[in-house]
């Protein structure tokens, strides 16, 4: 479990820059099995924890129950659990942890124990930095197992030439290099003339004809504009898939050369000072391996940037239907009329600590019409709305006066529902889906009251990580929200987690 003992402040696009800082220290327990011989891996099979701090305690558990504890004289790193022959009461699957003094860290990686030479359980195949090929990268696959000091084999899908071996012989996992695009799988064998391992999941390998794009910003569809006063600042933040890539924000299809600033490697930031009507329009950016002649990656999803100067008249904001507290689930329509015709309008929330653009649009009549569709408690705030013209000098236009909408009643319930069918097999993770139509910060996944998982938006899945016994119940789910208001949600309807057996 990596333990972050400083927060990642997530920012996309702001007004004032934002020091983007985070220290990680990985203390999740790595286990793995030795075997005495390979020629016969479950004659005599041991169990290793290993920690990456030093403990006196370590936890072995077995199909999601605990099942061995030791307490040991002296701290150390690393303690070997002895299974002996496998027979049916220790084939399973196993996880450990241990204490770090206040605390139990997280269960470590799965070692599954089958018992039997002709089902060798499958590896864990995964691609390392990204899942495609390009010039410049060094892509890669890592393919993991459970037993140490085995052979590893790599195939292709389609292509019955295609295979790679590599030995670990004081590892459970290798790396192959990938060259070429194509479905992977691997496999293992603990001697020469030993039958492989049932294959690992594929893992597709991707040849793109350009690299893929990079985000600017990172708060969602809301935040692809921004309305900014005459002499304002930017700061808009290019996020690669990639560590240590050059990056290029463009105006248009002109390179802009402004400060930039970066704490991630996969990221910088671009500063945009004094800003004036000119600088309204389409922004992306875009990234390349650093190198002579390297290909540049495509396009970023624009940002438009409306600078506002504040020459032109206000324009005129009313709403349909005309009531200002509307129903909780109702459709209310915002209207923005203009002076005239060929304008850029914009409308904007306003809330105490942010302003948020909330739609563009380009009407061909002088009338913008914004929708805000099943409106709840969390679209009450301030709106207005402004334009820009779209041929120079770019004047905008004032702000309208606001209109301040307020929705009572509880926010909608979201609703759960099991990502499995049955009952969950003791050892397996059970995935949850957790799904809200209000936009959330976070979603928390409770039983009995408690909160047993907790996830951060975009995520819609909670999940129970190796289920036993003790996991079966109701479960229900809710989200938070941290912007405009903090609000918390009614539970959803429950869902029921049986265990098998």
């Amino acid at each position: 479990m990596s333990l972050p003992v400083a927060f990642l402040l997530l920012c996309g696009l702001f007004l004032s820059p934002v020091a983007e800082a985070a220290t990680y220290f990985e203390t999740r327990p790595d286990l793995w099995a030795d075997a005495k011989s390979l020629l016969e891996p479950w004659a005599n099979l041991t169990l290793t924890c290993r920690a990456p701090l030093p403990t006196v305690d370590f936890h072995l558990f077995k199909d999601g129950v605990l099942w061995k504890q030791v307490n040991l004289d002296a701290p150390t790193t690393e303690h070997q659990f002895l299974l002996g022959a496998v027979t049916g009461d220790t084939r399973g699957l196993y996880r450990c942890r241990y204490n770090m003094g206040s605390t139990w860290t997280q269960l470590s990686n799965l070692v599954e124990v089958t018992g039997a030479a002709e089902t060798l359980p499958p590896p864990q195949l995964s691609s390392k930095p990204v899942s495609w090929i390009a010039r410049g990268l060094n892509t890669v696959l890592l393919c993991r197992g459970g037993l140490r000091g085995v052979t590893f084999l790599l195939r292709r899908k389609g292509d019955d030439q295609f295979l790679e071996l590599a030995e670990a012989p004081n590892d459970v996992e290798v790396t192959f290099p990938v060259h070429q695009a194509g479905n992977y799988t691997c496999s293992y064998q603990t001697h020469a003339t030993g039958t492989p391992s049932e294959p690992s999941a594929t893992v597709i390998i991707e040849e793109p004809a350009v690299l893929p794009p990079p985000k600017l910003g990172d708060r969602g569809e809301s935040d692809m504009a921004m309305v900014l006063p005459l002499g304002g600042r930017a700061s808009i933040r290019c996020v690669a898939p990639l560590d240590g890539m050059e990056f290029q924000l463009r105006h248009g299809n002109k390179e802009l050369l402004v400060p930039r600033w970066s704490t991630y490697p996969d990221r910088t930031v671009f500063e945009m000072k004094e800003l004036a009507p000119k600088d309204s329009g389409l922004y992306t950016c875009r990234y390349r391996p650093l190198g002579e002649h390297m290909p540049w990656s495509a396009d970023s999803e624009p940002v438009e940037l409306l600078v506002i100067d504040e020459t032109l008249p206000a324009p005129e904001l009313s709403a349909e239907p005309a009531t200002l507290r509307p129903a909780p689930g109702a459709l209310v329509q915002l209207r923005c009329r203009a002076p005239r015709t060929g304008l850029r309008i914009a409308l904007v929330r306003e809330d105490a600590e942010r302003r948020q653009v909330l739609g563009l649009q380009s009407p061909a009549d002088a009338e913008a019409r914004f929708e805000l569709h099943d409106v709840s408690r969390m679209d009450s705030s301030n709106y207005s709305c402004v334009y820009v013209d779209t041929a120079a000098p770019f004047a905008g236009s004032a702000p309208s006066a606001r209109l301040e909408l307020r929705v009572d009643g509880p926010l909608p319930r979201p609703q759960l529902r099991p990502l499995w069918s049955g009952a969950v097999s003791p050892g397996h993770d059970a995935v949850l889906r957790c799904e809200s139509h209000v936009p959330y910060f976070t979603l928390e996944l409770l039983r009995a009251g408690e909160v047993v998982d907790t996830k951060v938006h975009p995520s819609t899945d909670l999940e129970l990580t190796y289920v036993g016994p003790q996991h079966a119940g109701n479960y229900t789910c809710r989200y938070r929200t941290r912007w405009p208001m903090s609000f918390v949600s009614e539970l959803s309807d429950p869902v029921e987690l049986q265990v098998a057996g």
